[in-house]
């Protein structure tokens, strides 16, 4: 088969649909690439929140890559259980979740698990309970670098918070994080150049500290859009997590990391719904529906189909007069936006050179798997 039929699968009739595919070897050339792209694999702490497996945490490690960072305790717990050495929780444990944090560092002792901070009350919070189960929690301060979203300001309460931790039995704080995701121009030099604000603000916070004889943090910024800029830096961890699957949103928007699109969503044309129009079983259940209705997904071998409308279980496309299909055929379709809809899945079909060659399940999919 040609390159460009990459995604084309043997005995595609066993495959039920909608069903979720991973190509194997497309995401082994993105690991690859990833590493690749910075001089130091030990800066690189990929976000899981993409993929969501043990299988490919299991395939990270085996690439040499330690450290990873995730959103949910049961993301964490899937990479304890995948015995990662390093796991930040890039959130906030509040409530019962700060004893489910506990639980989940003693249950997993081989990983040393981290989680964010950006006031006083959590801060005492998670100090209290860690004393409480006689353990030390790593605490990163959470910055607000623009996200609006969570974190401190990288001013004096966030200097004043820093040296709290500091001072707070029961957690050790390890250093600085500031997620940037409100940085996603499509032209580099402009992400640059806002990214370069952003790193300006953690450099003089970074100062202060020192200055008053704190050491040095350290300091994880960024996710894929930034990412190429602050991979080119010294002493920063990166935290892309898009890399390993892609998708049709980052591909047209950031040109300058090729990887390659290695999931899609697979599709059956079930209605021929009038001389034009064709519907398939690709409702809003099965591909993430944050975006408008014409950018949810983009069909490789229908490019010219157009979203009319969608709800839970259809999705009505335009295809124009003459355009081929019959009820039963095959659409490959890659999302705009990749990791909501792994989430859509309990489990995905792996593909190697084409032929159907296991299943994985989106083990991190629920919100909780022990813990």
């Amino acid at each position: 088969m040609d390159k460009k039929d990459w995604y084309l699968i043997d005995q595609v009739d066993k495959l039920d649909s909608p069903a979720l595919v991973f190509y194997q070897e497309r995401m082994t050339a993105n690991i690859e690439k990833l590493k690749q792209s910075i001089h130091d694999i030990n800066r690189l702490r990929p976000h899981v929140k993409t993929h969501k497996t043990s299988e490919i945490t299991l395939q990270l490690l085996a690439a040499g890559i330690n450290k990873f960072k995730c959103a949910t305790i049961a993301e964490a717990e899937m990479l304890g259980m995948s015995k990662v050495p390093d796991v930040l929780l890039a959130y906030q444990p509040t409530g019962p979740k700060i004893n489910r944090f506990i639980q989940l560092i003693k249950t997993y002792p081989a990983t040393s698990f981290s989680c964010l901070i950006d006031n006083e009350y959590s801060l005492k919070a998670i100090a209290a309970a860690a004393l409480a189960a006689g353990i030390t929690v790593g605490v990163f301060v959470d910055l607000n670098v623009g996200m609006n979203r969570t974190g401190i300001l990288p001013e004096d309460k966030a200097l004043a918070l820093y040296e709290s931790v500091t001072a707070e039995k029961g957690v050790e704080v390890l250093g600085l994080h500031a997620y940037d995701g409100h940085i996603h121009d499509a032209d580099y030099m402009v992400r640059e150049n806002k990214a370069a604000g952003v790193l300006d603000a953690i450099s003089k916070l970074t100062a202060q500290l020192v200055r008053k004889g704190i050491a040095e943090p350290v300091i994880i910024a960024g996710g894929t859009p930034t990412f190429p800029v602050y991979a080119k830096l010294e002493d920063i961890e990166c935290s892309p997590g898009t890399f390993i699957l892609w998708d049709k949103g980052y591909q047209d928007a950031f040109q300058e990391q090729d990887y390659l699109t290695a999931a899609v969503v697979l599709t059956r044309v079930i209605s021929l719904t009038d001389a034009t129009k064709v519907t398939v079983d690709l409702g809003h259940k099965s591909v993430a529906a944050e975006n408008i209705l014409k950018k949810r997904v983009y069909f490789l071998n229908a490019t010219q189909a157009e979203a009319v409308s969608q709800s839970e279980e259809h999705l009505v496309l335009e295809l124009g007069p003459d355009h081929g299909f019959h009820i039963g055929d095959v659409l490959y379709g890659v999302p705009i936006h990749i990791c909501p809809t792994v989430a859509l899945y309990g489990q995905a079909t792996i593909v190697t050179n084409h032929k159907i060659t296991g299943e994985w399940k989106i083990i991190s999919r629920e919100r909780k798997i022990n813990i």
